[in-house]
Parts: C-alpha cells; structure tokens; sequence
C-alpha cells in the first residue's frame, strides 16, 4: 500500500508499486527522465475518468 495524502489540493504518493507489466512495458518506451511526467499525467486521467464515480 502507498503512503498517500491530500493536502492543499496537491496529491502526495510515496513508495507507490504499480503491478502492471503492459502498462511498465508502455512507460519503458520513452525515456527514464520522461516516467515522472508520464506517470503524473496517467494519474491525473485516471482520476478525472473516475470524477463523480463516489457518488454513484
């Protein structure tokens, strides 16, 4: 399990482990400077996909 917090509207993960071989084979395509960004952005999607889905 990930160390995560919100706090000020920012989303703090620590020592996140993503098991997912498709998605580290996709990542691993692009540079290794590039996986934070990359990884921050797919998140951010993630999440906007699954906005109001807490109510429903």
């Amino acid at each position: 399990m990930a160390d995560l917090k919100i706090e000020d509207g920012m989303i703090h993960i620590n020592a996140l482990v993503i098991q997912d071989s498709k998605a580290a084979k996709v990542l691993a395509e692009y540079p290794e400077e590039r996986w934070p960004e990359i990884t921050r952005r797919a998140l951010k999607i993630g999440l906007g996909y699954l906005q109001g889905g807490a109510d429903s």
